[in-house]
């Protein structure tokens, strides 16, 4: 009789998570499909948070911000060390894309699960990894480098004409992004910009490149062995912005011409091939009507919009990249990668979408999900939980999938009508009235489509009395209010046998 095959051993040991809110508490779900122990990290601040209750272990940070302890590489390190940790998931965000903390990791003996520190470095300098890219034949924006001498600056980006967009050298998130139309603004935009740069990334260099006119931006999912092999999983449209940040992702994108789709995807696996790209990336690109396409940037981390790939593909890119991280190399050849319908992600935000997006701040008092086939809701939250200004405003993402990009829609907008998030504004509502609009629908979307539509998509005028209904409602739903109902005695109780 032949003894049964010993379990195969997992990967790692023990993987420490250096995040927190949704993302962490999803690569927690993946360690343990695997069978790998996962460690959270916590601020004082967020000990009770959910991301620091589903991992097998938690630890508290120290800061005088919860930001700040989250970006404390050398203590994230020592903690990992401490507790038997044998690799580091970033995540994304915080560290996520910071060469000096890979650096560290690996330093210490530990698994980065992530690109080598020289290759963040190459793709995170937008104007070293634009010139990364124009060496291997991928097509980049005319631009103009702002140094020392802005007088220079000003002449050469007039000479290479307008409209141009103002780009910090490092960083993301729209911060020090500015679209310029005429040389009298420039000096201005570009001095703003500095300053935005170096506030939040601590590097104040910008360049401004042509700007394209209602442009799509088109990204694509690669992986790379960190030998020179490279593959993609299709792109995905992320065009739905407001103010240089998503809101709203699909994959694949919106209708696209094959042969569009073909070259970009092409040009994404030879950037990466290039880098010697090693784990889970994305390559973006600036797509324009006339369907020429520039290279935007890369990004050499997990993406929070993700999830759209994995609904169509089938695949858990946590768990591919762990596995890339222990030497497991690509999962499939190229010719093996299928997708199957449409995804769309819709990012929920703690914010006052029909005041210039303000975010917003206060109690989460109510949280009824969505459920059904097809859907993915990535969270953190609690009833009770307070949101604060601590930390970004996304709260959550929800994602659908259908066999077609019609279905997925409609899918998204009755699972978004079925979300409810009380005591805190959020986007819910906002969402569903893009999702709605005709020119969604009919893929007619591009960065600026937001405020293209801004009067159609203003809140419809408010019945007070279906407010109220609406609200009551909710309460009587809730089993907490109902039972204080019922232990009210009823008047004539406390008065006795007496009656007038």
């Amino acid at each position: 009789m032949t003894p049964p095959a010993a379990p195969a051993q997992p990967l790692f040991c023990k993987v420490l998570i250096a995040n927190r809110g949704e993302i962490a508490v999803r690569i927690a779900r993946t360690l343990r499909a695997m069978g790998i122990a996962s460690a959270a990290i916590h601020h004082r601040a967020e000990r009770d948070a959910r991301h620091a209750r589903v991992a097998d272990e938690a630890h508290e940070i120290a800061g005088d911000t919860p930001v700040a302890a989250h970006l404390d590489a050398d203590q994230i390190v020592a903690i990992a060390r401490a507790c038997g940790a044998n690799a580091i998931h970033p995540g994304y965000g915080f560290l996520s894309e910071n060469a000096a903390f890979a650096r560290k990791v690996v330093a210490a003996g530990l698994v980065f699960i992530g690109p080598d520190a020289a290759t963040i470095e190459l793709m995170g300098d937008k104007i070293s990894a634009r010139d990364f890219a124009a060496a291997h034949g991928v097509p980049v924006a005319p631009s103009v480098r702002a140094g020392e001498d802005i007088d220079a600056f000003v002449a050469a980006a007039e000479a290479t004409g307008f409209p141009l967009l103002i780009k910090a050298a490092v960083g993301g998130g729209g911060k020090g992004m500015s679209i310029v139309r005429d040389a009298g603004e420039l000096r201005e935009r570009a001095r703003i910009a500095t300053s935005e740069a170096q506030r939040y990334f601590g590097d104040g260099r910008i360049y401004a490149e042509t700007y394209v006119e209602r442009p799509r931006h088109i990204e694509v999912q690669v992986l790379g062995d960190g030998s020179g092999g490279a593959i993609h999983l299709f792109e995905r449209e992320c065009s739905i912005q407001r103010r240089f940040q998503k809101i709203i992702e699909e994959a694949p994108a919106a209708p696209l011409a094959e042969p569009t789709r073909a070259a970009i995807c092409d040009a994404a696996v030879r950037l990466a091939a290039a880098a010697r790209y090693g784990n889970a990336g994305t390559v973006e690109f600036i797509l324009g009507a006339d369907g020429r396409f520039f290279f935007l940037e890369m990004n050499t981390r997990l993406q929070v919009e993700h999830p759209v790939t994995e609904m169509i593909c089938g695949i858990d890119l946590v768990r591919v990249q762990i596995e890339i991280a222990a030497g497991r190399g690509l999962p499939f050849a190229q010719g093996a990668a299928r997708a199957s319908g449409h995804a769309i992600e819709c990012r929920i935000c703690a914010e006052d979408a029909d005041n210039n997006f303000l975010p917003a701040t206060g109690p989460i008092r109510l949280l009824r999900v969505p459920a059904g086939p097809h859907l993915r809701f990535e969270n953190a939250l609690d009833e009770g939980q307070r949101v604060t200004a601590d930390f970004d405003p996304m709260l959550a993402k929800l994602v659908a999938w259908g066999e077609t990009r019609a279905a997925a829609i409609a899918r998204m907008i009755a699972a978004l009508r079925e979300l409810t998030i009380l005591g805190v504004r959020t986007n819910v509502d906002y969402l569903a009235r893009v999702l709605a609009t005709e020119a969604f629908r009919a893929g007619a979307i591009h960065t600026g489509f937001i405020a293209e539509h801004a009067a159609a998509l203003a809140p419809p005028a408010r019945d007070p009395v279906a407010r109220d209904r609406a609200l009551i409602a909710a309460a009587l739903g809730q089993r907490g209010f109902r039972e204080a109902i019922a232990a009210v005695e009823e008047p004539y109780a406390s008065m006795g046998r007496w009656r007038n």
